[in-house]
């Protein structure tokens, strides 16, 4: 028998002589007032405005109801607010708060709300690259987009810092369609993509989407470069080292490295060979596990070469570990030098950190939902994925212009949404003002006071 649902009255279990009734009928509420931070960052960083500026539309004016930086702003917001899907847009493009992204409380024309729905950001997001065509009016650059992530970890920065750490790392992407460049990896069972990212720390750099029937490190030289060649134009003397695990440990980049005096430390798959060059610590591992009955690790330090594929000798630091399970080897190859940094504080203290990069990669693809490449093309998902990853550099601008020393001074991008961005508010608006009431029983008000007046102070 079917169900007929109203919106007027909800009737749950009531209590102590009183009924319990709900409906979707308080008016101007929203759950998300938190969108008032991300607008007030966005006024610290100009970045809706600064993306926006990355596209060229040849739309007619008189006809055009949402401006690109409209549709840039709700797009990148509404993931950060836990929107991933552009079909969420024909309900959020009334949403009280949200809606002050727009600049605006009338819509152009009568018939549409002062927010983008899903067709107008399905259009953007399959954008073309390069000059707008007859039936893809706006367009993008490429080019300048990869380089506002680079400019934005600059501006970050009150000074040049002495030295900086580049993680590079590849992962998988599912893929659930028949999406364009689809394949099936053998390493995670799956149709997915392969996109490379690369981090200073909790900044993003680079995402960069690609297909998955190549090299982990496949693009990895021509990203690096271009990364490297706009930070030394700002920051001329920074140490700059790289840090990837052992996908990345290839001659065509060393190599580079080598050549533009950028360090590097990478993880060195082993081999029967390595394996035998460290056999007698391994032995001594063993000896001190079996003594103390626990893990056990030796260091040592080599030069040492594959038969054909490097074109040099170079440094290789072993771990040679002995567990309870028993021998544990690992391995990375480095540019460093041994008096700066020796083969124990090397592996643990430098290359071990690499470990917090994967942290960086949930954030993107789990809470901001970098993975939601369901278009049906290559070029559309890559726009997605930036504008997911937009939406990370945003809450991490939240994080560190306004939640330092904090209890969310070190929270996840998901946590940060939770507890500060989707707080319930009744929107009220007068002649002279827009007043958002908020939850009084929200935990994290002075957590969100204190981020509005460091934000204000920034901006």
């Amino acid at each position: 028998m079917p169900t007929h649902c109203t919106s007027e009255q909800l009737e749950f279990e009531g209590f102590d002589g009183h009924k319990v009734v709900a409906g979707f009928d308080g008016g101007a509420i929203t759950s998300d007032a938190g969108a008032l931070l991300l607008r007030h960052v966005d006024r610290a960083i100009g970045l809706f405005a600064r993306v926006a500026a990355c596209f060229i539309d040849r739309r007619d004016p008189d006809l055009t109801v949402h401006s690109v930086r409209t549709l840039i702003g709700q797009r990148i917001a509404a993931i950060a607010l836990g929107y991933e899907d552009v079909d969420d847009h024909d309900t959020l493009r009334r949403d009280p708060v949200l809606s002050l992204l727009s600049e605006s409380l009338t819509p152009k024309r009568e018939d549409c709300a002062v927010l983008a729905g899903k067709s107008t950001l399905n259009r953007l997001e399959h954008g073309r690259v390069g000059e707008p065509t007859r039936y893809h009016k706006i367009s993008y650059d490429k080019v300048a987009l990869e380089a506002l992530f680079v400019d934005l970890f600059l501006e970050a920065h009150d000074k040049p810092p002495a030295e900086i750490v580049l993680d590079l790392d590849a992962t998988d992407d599912p893929l659930h369609g028949r999406q364009e460049g689809r394949f099936f990896h053998g390493y995670y069972n799956c149709y997915c993509y392969l996109p490379l990212y690369i981090f200073c720390g909790r900044h993003l750099l680079a995402a960069k989407l690609r297909r998955s029937n190549i090299d982990a490190s496949k693009g990895a030289v021509e990203e690096v470069e271009r990364i490297v060649t706009q930070i030394r134009k700002t920051w001329p003397r920074v140490h700059i080292i790289l840090r990837a695990d052992s996908g990345f440990a290839r001659e065509e980049l060393m190599a580079w490295c080598e050549i533009n005096r950028v360090d590097y430390v990478f993880g060195l798959a082993r081999n029967e060979r390595l394996e035998t060059k460290i056999a007698p610590a391994l032995k001594e591992a063993c000896l001190a596990s079996r003594a103390s009955g626990q893990a056990a690790r030796v260091f040592r330090d080599f030069m040492w070469s594959t038969k054909d594929s490097w074109s040099r000798r170079r440094r290789v630091v072993a771990k040679a570990e002995w567990t309870t399970q028993g021998a544990n080897p690992r391995f990375v190859v480095t540019s460093l030098k041994p008096e700066r940094w020796a083969a124990r504080a090397l592996y643990e203290d430098l290359y071990c950190a690499r470990g917090e990069m994967e942290n960086r990669i949930k954030e993107c693809q789990l809470d901001l939902y970098a993975d939601r490449t369901s278009a049906s093309t290559m070029r559309a998902n890559q726009l997605r994925l930036w504008f997911a990853s937009f939406a990370y550099v945003l809450i991490c601008a939240l994080r560190r212009l306004g939640l330092a020393h904090t209890r969310l001074a070190n929270a996840s991008c998901g946590t940060i949404r939770l507890k500060l961005l989707k707080i319930g508010a009744q929107v009220r608006v007068s002649v002279r003002r827009i007043k958002v009431a908020m939850a009084s029983a929200c935990p994290y008000a002075e957590e969100f006071a204190l981020a509005h007046a460091r934000i204000r102070a920034a901006a």
